[in-house]
């Protein structure tokens, strides 16, 4: 019968192409769906669907009426098959119809509701529940979505209110919350009556109705307006005092922290009133009160931090309270038979004690599950209480780790994974007192001798539980269980072995002993490494992948490469079976690419550190590993791999290989991929060091030729590898760079050393390979041929360099040939000072020759060329402020190579020469940077004492320039010089310049302290209390600095307040970073909105730290979000005047950019887009195409931004 209608539909399709008549077809399917037969109807509703599915279809107002008034017809039908696809047309057609036929489908669906045919009544609420689904969100603004909502409103809101039928009331308050879940924003004036026909429900003797009415009441508060708010508030307040009886007053706990966890922003000004009703309420004798009252607790703790700041002391012992409550079972008599169980192994009537007990009345077990939960919340949010937590609340857990019911048990290792979580290192910088590492330290051998007894206990919860705590222990506190391995080693073995443990806890006990793997485990490799092969060839992947990790972990603490002469250990008996499981796993072609990596990665560990004891094997698996390279999917593991190998100690023989795989590495640079470029040039490297004699020349000329691409600005990482790599070619194969001077690898060599962005290791490494390659005495890269290409294009005078960095560079490169060739070296300086002294010089060649001799006379010294000291002193007043730069850095530079001489010389300089004061004391500035300690010590004090004269120096450049000279000298000897520095700041304190009159002094202040904030937080973080409040004032906008400035025709207004208020902000930017815990977020926030309103740099500044805020702290940034999108809102929808310059509307867009960029990041807070004011925002920028197209392109780039973060790791 199908197949006739398959038939006919395939008629009709062509029909519908030749007639282009969409109505025909349809009229033809409504004619179906009147069929006797149920197979007709059935197919003719699903071509209906398929078709209604479409975008292209226009329906006219005839069809539509039909098509709806029989979709209707046919939630009647009799089949209930039919009744579902009829539901499910529902959706599309909604959205295809005009909107007073959208009206008619609802009125239908409310009145069917109340049918008296259950299953009418059923599919009908299906049927809203999907057209209120298909509604467009409030967020686009249409006006259907607010007519058919508030259509329903009225009919729900009686159906709700009939208390005869308890079914129809259920559905219709599901269907409520949903809508006000998705549009409640569009229901705005619906909001009273909804709240006065929910808030009866909340008494309702069936408890289902007050479940669901709850889960209405907690939608309706996300976007209800602020009387509707406080109505709800002061009703359930009223009803709670009165405490009529306790089943309403468990329904009015439970609404409040439903409230709490959907608006926990909105509630918190009523705290005060709610929580000692709550603590009144946990002292009551009833179980599920009191759960309730936890879990509300609970909800505020982590919805509402700052105002329930004041009670967290109240809410934590009540917690540690109910944590041990348990009336009705005895725990005393364990403790006494411990040890006597650990003896004899008894285990075994330890574990059938779970089912004796369990008692189906015993509802204590929810008040102790809510109280662990709470702690867990707690902990979680509240970390600058950390050393409370450890005092009080850790030995309080640790207790209960030996908890009868399993879901309570978990979920009190749960708390304390947070507690542990919370103590990561990263978080924590420079706290007073005893570190929390050392507390976590002090609560180990508590931990273990808990969790020992658990590690054998039949569940496999409560084990997995076990391992997760010790994988984090070791994560926080690496080393924590070093001493403990003995007792904890046989339980994870137990969990490898036991046949009823689940994959999950394989995986877990197997990431357990992979962090724990260190030397101590070599005593129980017996009894590891069995289980562990045994995992290997589990047939479930993680399992295997999980222990190849183990393994490899296992080979490198079986043999250590890194102290063989203490190695006495025989690691034969282990090599077979290791080498036997993770063969096969390498071989293996159809397994899972995790796995094929990390057999990859475990064999190349196994060759590395056993290759020797593998004999035959050795050739054919490196050839294994030939067709790995080959393979795209596993070549970037295997490069490591190789690398690995390579670089063994006991010198792995890779001949049988190299022939191909060289050639294969080769190509790999051109390919499109960094992380596969640097991983082979690291594996080139190492073999052309290692395999010198079985690397041929051609070899060596298919690496090089796919070189020059490589060298480039673009990539100073990729640049400084392939750099690295020619230096390693030189020392080892001096032949083989006869070719470079022909092809085009020096040339793009010598272009990057005129590239403004060399700098740290690439340029060390440049550097080093000048000296490696003058070094081989190749001919025609002689060190005169290697000079002239640096220096040509100066010399050549055709065009200036364009960056002074250039310059620099040459000059490093210049001195580090010379270095290398000591005999040719002093004719060059000779050169070079003529160069300096020749009148007919350009600008450009002496600053080449002053920055060569400093770089020269930095290494060399220089002390025998006469005419040194005149010829520099000379350059000082040239007409060049680039030339007399270079001439103060070279004197510094030269004077470093030879203290005694020069150092006094420059000194006598400073005194005797005021006009050149500044340049001469940049030449001390780079004296002090370079020389060394030792050599510094003896001329500290003269030094220290010339500064000192300087300091009130009118000129604010040259005072910069002594403090620097005073903050570097000062390292060099800080016992004695910086109590005296101190001393000289009159105050002696830091903070009074916070106070200052001065606007710089403040300034400066406000830079010191960002510094400090940034590099060691620790010396800041007790001063906050005191800085805060200077440091938020700064952060005004003062009237009184802002002044008018006449340019000609035009008034300007000049901020003089900006420059201090920019430091302000940066300062409270960087505290995000360091101090977080110290801060009083709120406070925080009303200076980051003001921020918002202020000049362009200052806005930009307070963007990010919205963006920052959102993902630090999202519940205080939600309780402020209304204040904060309006100020970005402004910020987006401003208009540049039409005749402004280019850079305003550059500005503007910067700003635009950056705003959406905030607004990005706050829309991730999950209940953001909830708030009416950001959800009309975001309804603004959907219907302006300019900022539609802005926000799309910043949501792509931070998801992809996310992967990429994911891939690198």
């Amino acid at each position: 019968m199908a197949v006739v209608t398959s038939d006919n539909t395939d008629k009709l399709t062509s029909l519908t192409a030749n007639m282009a008549s969409a109505s025909y077809h349809i009229s033809n399917l409504l004619e179906k769906m009147t069929s006797s037969d149920k197979d007709f109807r059935f197919m003719a509703t699903n071509d209906l669907m398929s078709e209604l599915q479409k975008d292209s279809i226009k329906l006219d107002d005839d069809s539509e009426r039909k098509v709806v008034k029989m979709i209707l017809k046919l939630l009647e039908d009799k089949n209930g098959e039919v009744q579902n696809l009829a539901v499910k047309c529902l959706g599309p057609l909604v959205s295809k119809v005009k909107e007073y036929q959208v009206e008619t489908i609802v009125d239908t669906l409310c009145t069917n509701m109340l049918a008296d045919k259950e299953q009418l009544r059923d599919i009908s609420s299906i049927g809203l529940k999907t057209v209120i689904g298909e509604l467009p969100p409030a967020s686009s603004g249409s006006a259907l979505a607010a007519s058919v909502c508030k259509k329903i409103t009225g009919r729900l809101t009686s159906a709700i209110a009939k208390q005869e039928d308890v079914s129809v009331q259920l559905e219709a308050l599901d269907i409520m919350a949903d809508m006000l879940c998705r549009l409640g924003g569009l229901l705005v004036n619906f909001h009273p009556s909804i709240l006065s026909c929910l808030l009866p429900q909340l008494t309702s003797p069936r408890l289902a109705v007050r479940k669901r009415t709850i889960i209405a009441l907690g939608h309706l508060v996300m976007s209800c307006g602020n009387l509707v708010f406080v109505d709800l508030i002061e009703h359930l307040l009223s009803e709670l005092s009165r405490n009529d009886s306790m089943s309403t007053t468990r329904t009015y706990i439970q609404c409040i922290a439903a409230i709490s966890r959907q608006a926990g922003h909105r509630i918190g000004e009523y705290l005060e009133k709610i929580i000692p009703l709550v603590v009144k309420f946990c002292n009551i004798d009833d179980d599920e009160l009191r759960e309730y009252c936890i879990q509300a607790f609970e909800s505020f703790v982590r919805r509402c931090p700052k105002e329930v700041y004041p009670h967290v002391g109240t809410v934590i012992s009540i917690c540690l309270k109910y944590l041990t409550y348990d009336p009705n079972y005895n725990y005393d008599d364990e403790d006494e038979d411990e040890n006597a169980m650990d003896a004899d192994g008894a285990d075994e009537d330890y574990q059938g004690s779970d089912d004796e007990y369990s008692d189906d009345d015993d509802m204590s077990w929810k008040v102790r599950r809510a109280a662990a939960k709470c702690l867990d919340a707690v902990v979680s949010t509240r970390h600058e209480m950390l050393p409370e937590f450890y005092r009080t609340v850790s030995p309080a857990l640790i207790a209960r780790f030996k908890e009868r019911e399993e879901n309570v048990k978990a979920d009190v290792f749960h708390a304390y994974l947070s507690l542990l979580k919370q103590t990561r290192p990263a978080q924590i910088s420079g706290m007073s007192d005893i570190s929390p590492s050392l507390r976590v330290l002090l609560q180990v051998p508590m931990i273990v001798k808990a969790l020992h007894k658990q590690m054998k206990e039949k569940s496999v919860k409560t084990r997995q539980c076990c391992f997760n705590m010790l994988t984090e222990l070791v994560n926080v506190l690496p080393g924590a269980l070093t001493q403990h391995i003995p007792v904890l080693v046989p339980g994870i073995i137990f969990s490898l072995n036991d046949k009823s443990s689940s994959s999950n806890l394989k995986i877990d006990a197997l990431s357990c002993l992979y962090v724990n793997s260190h030397s101590p485990t070599r005593f129980y490799l017996s009894a590891l490494v069995p289980p562990v092969v045994a995992c290997v060839g589990d047939p479930f992947y993680k399992i295997t992948s999980e222990a190849l990790l183990v393994s490899q972990q296992l080979v490198k603490v079986i043999r250590p490469l890194d102290q063989p002469e203490r190695d006495t250990f025989d690691a034969s008996p282990y090599i077979t079976d290791l080498f036997t499981c993770t063969i096969k796993r390498l071989k293996a072609a159809d397994i899972d690419q995790e796995v094929k990596e990390r057999a990859i990665s475990c064999m190349g560990q196994i060759i590395c550190n056993l290759g020797d004891s593998l004999g035959d094997d050795l050739p054919g698996t490196l050839h294994i590993f030939l067709e790995r390279l080959k393979n795209e999917i596993t070549r970037l593991t295997t490069v490591k791999a190789l690398t690995l190998i390579a670089g063994s100690t006991l010198k792995i023989d890779l001949r049988p290989i190299l022939d191909e795989a060289v050639p294969i590495l080769a190509s790999f640079l051109r390919k499109n991929q960094r992380a596969l470029k640097l991983s082979t040039l690291a594996a080139l490297d190492i073999l052309v060091k290692n395999y010198s004699d079985s690397v041929t020349p051609a070899m060596i000329d298919a690496v090089l030729a796919e070189l020059p691409p490589l060298i480039s600005e673009s990539d100073m990482h990729v640049s400084q590898m392939v750099i690295s790599f020619l230096t390693t070619l030189a020392r080892v194969h001096p032949l083989s760079l006869a070719k470079i001077g022909g092809s085009s690898i020096l040339s793009e060599l010598i272009s990057l050393v005129r590239s403004p962005l060399l700098q740290g290791g690439a340029l060390s490494a440049m550097l080093e390979f000048f000296q490696a390659l003058v070094g081989t005495g190749t001919s025609s890269l002689g060190y005169m041929d290697l000079l002239r290409m640096l220096t040509g294009p100066v010399y050549a005078q055709s065009a200036a360099l364009t960056h002074k960095q250039s310059y620099y560079s040459i000059a490093k490169c210049v001195a580090a040939l010379t270095r290398a060739c000591p005999d040719e070296g002093p004719a060059v300086v000779g050169q070079f000072i003529q160069d300096v002294k020749n009148s007919r010089s350009t600008d450009s060649i002496r600053l080449l020759a002053l920055l060569s001799l400093g770089e020269v006379g930095h290494h060399v010294d220089l002390s025998g060329q006469p005419e040194l000291k005149t010829v520099i002193l000379d350059a000082f007043s040239s007409s060049s402020e680039e030339v007399k730069s270079a001439a103060s850095y070279a004197l510094g530079s030269i004077a470093v190579g030879n203290l005694p001489e020069y150092l006094p010389f420059v000194l006598g300089e400073i005194s005797g020469q005021p006009k050149r004061q500044y340049l001469l004391l940049h030449s001390l500035k780079e004296i002090i940077s370079s020389a060394s300690v030792t050599g510094l010590k003896l001329y500290v004090e003269g030094v220290w004492t010339l500064l000192l004269k300087h300091c009130e120096c009118a000129e604010e450049g040259t005072r910069n320039v002594v403090a620097e000279c005073l903050g570097k000298l000062t390292l060099i000897d800080p016992e004695t010089l910086l109590p005296r520095l101190k001393g000289y700041l009159l105050s002696g304190d830091f903070l009074k310049t916070l106070e200052d009159p001065d606007l710089n002094v403040r300034r400066v202040a406000l830079v010191t302290f960002n510094s400090a904030a940034h590099n060691k937080p620790s010396l800041i973080r007790d001063l906050l209390d005191t800085v805060l409040p200077h440091l938020y004032n700064e952060t005004k906008v003062r009237k009184e600095l802002i002044r008018e400035v006449e340019m000609g025709p035009f008034k300007h207004t000049v901020d003089d307040g900006l420059d201090i208020r920019k430091a302000a902000f940066e300062c409270m930017y960087t505290l995000l970073d360091s101090c977080l815990d110290r801060l009083d977020i709120f406070e925080f926030l009303n200076h980051v909105e003001d921020g918002l309103k202020d000049h362009y740099d200052i806005k930009m500044l307070t963007f990010l730290m919205l963006a920052r805020l959102s993902t630090l702290c999202p519940s205080a940034v939600l309780q402020r979000l209304d204040r904060l999108v309006e100020p970005l809102r402004a910020t987006c929808t401003t208009k540049v005047k039409a005749n402004s310059v280019k850079q305003e509307f550059e500005k503007q867009d910067e700003l635009k950019r950056s705003a959406m960029r905030a607004v990005v990041a706050l829309l991730t807070i999950p209940e953001a887009e909830k708030s009416p004011l950001m959800s009309e925002f975001q309804s603004q920028i959907s219907s302006n195409p300019e900022l539609a197209a802005i926000f799309e392109n910043i949501q792509r780039d931070s998801s992809s931004a996310n992967m990429e973060s994911m891939d690198t790791s």
